[in-house]
């Protein structure tokens, strides 16, 4: 997990391996950025914390982390208020405030901000788009909004900031709008496409050597994201897209997918230990658990099955000319599905009419539930025959990054 460190004396915070070297009976930590920005404490301008990955930690309760997928997904963007967010998740909005202030060290308002603040300077530093777009592609409602945050979170305004930028930060891409991906330490790109790869819709989504590629639907026109290495803390996304607007959302859907939103370091020491696991997960301590792009494309690929092909090809939207043999994008979200959020646990995905149980569990896991254990997968259940043992509650509530390492050590994922 990132650990942010604050000077008491300066006001400022900084990320691990800043070479500012105060006195440490100064020194404040925090678990997350806007943690330290609901203190009072300002980013750094040497170490630059807004471009490291500072995901929760999946050791948070799970009402929170479907709260934090909630506010990533815009809840709290444009007129969303705390009361309506916790109505969703089932809290009064005190006791949502009181839980993430607990967990966290900031309220909803606050990490919703927080993130943002910092998207909207990562795209300053990384690309030319102008002010205004950059305001309205980080999810903020205004541009005098956009310019209040900005000064309360980097004590500049946003034009000073890109004055500040360095040359070696604007990214070059082949087409498309290049970004940042951060990432944790260690995270094992190889193993987390490996898992995509084996998941891929037909004509949706593809893998090509170390790149992944799927269309999305921005706005009713398409668009085409491509995710690859990028350097020693970071993936590179090029998005080629129709609209800028809300560009963070994309972002981070982009991220859930390829399971850069969850830091699972809890359950790696955990699982660590486990006679079965234990050399499997530290022999690939950096797997993720991927994600998905929405609730409604993975339940309807775990219903369809074979069929998906047919379906896609027949109510989605055909894109000419994509590399990698992208063709289509996926039908719009109709129906019961439509409403599956990230986050949300197997009891109330199986409550949904034409899932079962099993059907659940797959559909969870891809979502982030952290309990999902989905023996209907083919890697995982040929890995469990492999080894030669059953699903274990000793895994519990770690079962999702468990079923992730035993897919990932399947030669059925490869």
């Amino acid at each position: 997990m990132t650990t942010y460190s604050a000077v008491l004396t300066t006001g400022i915070y900084c990320r691990p391996g800043c070479g500012a070297k105060p006195l440490p009976r100064n020194n404040v930590t925090f678990e997350h950025a806007a943690a330290a920005e609901a203190a009072g404490f300002r980013a750094c301008l040497r170490c630059r914390p807004y471009r490291v990955a500072g995901p929760v930690g999946s050791d948070a309760p799970e009402l929170v982390c479907r709260a934090v997928q909630l506010i990533i997904g815009g809840a709290l963007d444009h007129d969303g208020t705390e009361e309506a967010l916790a109505a969703r998740v089932g809290l009064s909005a005190r006791h949502l405030r009181r839980l993430f202030l607990k967990h966290l060290g900031a309220s909803p308002d606050q990490l919703a901000r927080s993130r943002r603040a910092h998207f909207a300077r990562r795209l300053l530093d990384d690309t030319d788009l102008t002010v205004l777009d950059v305001a309205f592609a980080s999810g903020f409602g205004s541009l005098r909004q956009f310019n209040r945050a900005i000064r309360e979170v980097f004590r500049a305004s946003p034009t000073d900031l890109r004055d500040r930028r360095r040359r070696a930060d604007r990214l070059v891409a082949d087409g498309g709008l290049a970004l940042r991906l951060p990432f944790l330490p260690g995270y094992d790109w190889p193993a987390t496409l490996g898992l995509l790869s084996s998941w891929a819709v037909p004509g949706v989504e593809s893998v090509e050597g170390e790149t992944y590629r799927r269309t999305i639907t921005v706005k009713d026109a398409p668009g085409l994201l491509e995710i690859s290495p990028g350097g020693a803390d970071h993936l590179l996304l090029r998005a080629h897209l129709p609209y800028w607007e809300d560009l963070i959302h994309v972002v981070d859907r982009a991220s859930r997918i390829v399971g850069l939103d969850t830091d699972h370091s809890a359950g790696v020491e955990v699982l660590s230990d486990d006679p079965v696991l234990g050399p499997l997960v530290r022999s690939r301590p950096g797997l993720a658990v991927p994600g998905a792009w929405s609730g409604y494309e993975v339940a309807t690929q775990v219903v369809l099955g074979s069929g998906l092909a047919d379906f896609v090809a027949s109510r989605g939207s055909a894109v000419p000319g994509l590399p990698g043999g992208l063709t289509h994008t996926f039908p719009l979200p109709s129906g019961e599905f439509a409403v599956l959020e990230p986050g949300i646990g197997v009891a109330a995905v199986a409550a949904l009419p034409g899932l079962d149980v099993e059907q659940a569990h797959r559909v969870a896991f891809r979502l982030g539930c952290r309990e999902a254990f989905p023996t209907g997968e083919p890697a995982l259940a040929g890995a469990l025959a492999e080894l030669g043992v059953s699903p274990a509650t000793r895994w519990h509530p770690w079962s999702a990054l468990a079923a992730a390492q035993l897919m990932a050590a399947s030669g059925r994922t490869r």
